[in-house]
């Protein structure tokens, strides 16, 4: 039972792997729409490895080391794969040019952040207090918002056509990665004393389960995304005195 323990969330976390380098290969050969709902997935799959972890008091260095893997391909390397793709499919970037190159440079740089960030996490001997992350987690930036915003311009052409996306994508990961690798103090999901929070917390989740298994709402996800990314922010700078 005790190896039992251990294996649940460390097999949620192995899938999240899988269905992240699943996520490259499907961008590869031209379906964005689905390599995005793929990362989503993995979000939801890191949700419920902590969430055991935790319920099953099978918190380990090893599950910490693998988590971290798994969200360096799930959240790191997958939504820049599928950021550089959707350039080249639907931002009108052209191979050998100028815009190809800045959109490269910008998704090496959000790996390179992501990893940076994550190794950081790892060997933090003082965290911060009160359920707090410093740095934007790389969970939130490529699976809560990269995967969700080429979700929403693959599903509405129209808008995205005439978006200058050669100059958007690689603003939005350059400024991702700068985000991750920042002091900022972002709040975890955890609970807390105020009520009304919690409620929204769960309600959220729930949310973007239901989102996320049934592949609907792909606006809502993102416009989430995008709101706790503000008020997260907000949030670390009015309560950093009582931290």
């Amino acid at each position: 039972m005790g190896r039992l323990r251990y294996t649940i969330p460390n097999s949620f976390t192995a899938l999240s792997l899988l269905l992240g380098l699943a996520s490259i290969v499907t961008t590869q050969v031209g379906d964005l729409e689905f390599a995005a709902w793929l990362i989503v997935w993995c979000g939801l799959l890191d949700t419920l490895d902590g969430l055991a972890a935790r319920l099953l008091k099978a918190t380990s260095d090893f599950g910490a080391e693998f988590d971290s893997m798994a969200d360096l391909v799930a959240f790191g390397v997958a939504p820049a794969v599928l950021v550089f793709n959707a350039g080249l499919q639907i931002g009108g970037v052209q191979l050998d040019t100028g815009q190809f190159w800045v959109l490269l440079v910008a998704s090496g740089v959000f790996v390179l952040a992501g990893a940076m960030r994550l190794a950081r996490f790892n060997i933090a001997t003082s965290k911060p207090r009160g359920g707090w992350f410093t740095g934007i987690p790389i969970t939130a930036a490529g699976g809560g918002l990269v995967a969700s915003m080429i979700i929403v311009l693959v599903r509405y052409e129209d808008i995205s056509s005439v978006l200058p996306l050669h100059l958007y994508l690689p603003i939005l990961m350059f400024v991702l990665g700068i985000l991750m690798v920042s002091r900022i103090r972002f709040p975890k999901a955890v609970m807390r004393k105020n009520h009304f929070i919690n409620a929204f917390q769960v309600i959220t989740i729930a949310l973007v389960f239901y989102c996320g298994i049934f592949r609907v709402y792909p606006e809502y996800l993102f416009g989430i995304g995008v709101f706790l990314l503000i008020a997260g922010i907000i949030a670390g700078r009015i309560t950093r005195d009582n931290a």
